[in-house]
């Protein structure tokens, strides 16, 4: 019997399993498939959009980061947020009703800070949990000229991403090894790094209108776990179509870069919220950058980091001028410290 490690499944694997579901309903305009960020349905003259993600890093503002990682996915369609359900699940034997409290408040804040309806859920204590665990439901909706899919996505076509990578990371890091952090970096290094959560911050939604409203966006994908090089390659799998992607151009905080360094892991394969992957053709490159010129912690705004090539070739990690093909596995290396 196979073992299977953390972390999301293998690209391929996933997948297989997924190309041996059955879509029947014609309302169905994006089922299940590799680098899609949600489900999408049409209702009438407009795009209903739809996903589920779990909190499972996190335990310290996990409210937080639930409502706006799925959020995210829904931006990366093309969508609005609007309505909210989650399901909680707190340790049996650890769980108090200001730790419950807490994360209700927690809750409707970030809804509120995203004009998102919180409508419903279920809350259990559970045995056999060693953290809390949230399970969200983003809906939300579009307009049906704003819709991006994955396979729209075209040979020659440029990707960027915006902030920089492993901001997710760096904040699930810090709070989860405080004591660790700050004693070898101390508190002021400390406080910056759990701030990432909302400085340069998690959420996408802004980032996504702004390339929809500037720009032709041929993709969108928000790399959450394993990482910016296993949301790219979904990207890529998703598109069919091959992809060069430069590391050298895809920008490391100095906080992400001293943790990982410690912690001895990979940037690159640290879950990402807070970047969004974003893919242009080719003549809207120069106007991407000139619209994204702000700046945040000293890292750009926004960076071109690959292109894709065509289908059917691989995905390839350029660096230093060598080209090495990847099979990102879509453990995150976040799980080998926590």
């Amino acid at each position: 019997m196979d073992i299977l490690p953390p972390g999301k499944l293998n690209s391929d694997y996933l997948d297989e399993l997924i190309g041996k579901i059955e879509i029947n309903d014609k309302n169905i305009v994006v089922g299940p498939g590799i680098g899609e960020d949600a489900a999408v349905i049409r209702l009438d003259n407009r795009y209903v959009i739809v996903k589920s993600d779990p909190i499972t890093f996190a335990t310290e503002r996990i409210g937080w980061y639930v409502v706006n990682v799925n959020a995210n996915d829904i931006a990366a369609m093309g969508g609005i947020p609007r309505w909210f359900l989650v399901t909680m699940l707190f340790p049996e034997g650890k769980t108090t009703k200001k730790m419950i409290e807490d994360v209700m408040e927690d809750l409707k804040k970030s809804c509120k800070d995203l004009s998102i309806s919180l409508i419903g859920g279920h809350t259990e204590v559970t045995p056999n949990l060693n953290h809390p665990i949230l399970a969200g439901t983003m809906i939300g909706e579009a307009d049906t000229d704003r819709l991006i899919k994955t396979d729209s996505v075209r040979e020659g076509d440029l990707l960027f991403m915006t902030k920089g990578v492993a901001v997710e990371a760096t904040s699930v890091i810090a709070r989860e090894k405080r004591d660790e952090i700050i004693r070898h970096f101390g508190e002021e290094f400390y406080l910056k790094c759990i701030n990432f959560l909302e400085d340069p911050g998690i959420s996408v939604v802004k980032d996504a209108k702004l390339a929809l409203d500037s720009v032709k966006v041929t993709g969108m994908h928000d790399p959450t776990e394993g990482g910016v090089l296993n949301g790219a390659y979904e990207m890529a799998r998703g598109a069919g179509l091959g992809l060069e992607i430069y590391i050298n151009n895809i920008p490391v905080y100095e906080e992400t870069k001293k943790l990982c360094e410690h912690f001895n892991i990979s940037p690159y394969g640290a879950i990402a919220s807070g970047s969004l992957l974003i893919a242009v053709d080719k003549n809207d490159g120069e106007k991407i950058k000139s619209i994204f010129k702000d700046h945040n912690h000293g890292i750009p705004a926004i960076s071109y980091i690959g292109m894709f090539t065509k289908k059917g070739q691989p995905v390839l990690v350029v660096k230093d001028g060598e080209k090495i093909e990847i099979h990102p596995t879509g453990r995150d290396e976040v799980t080998k410290i926590l």
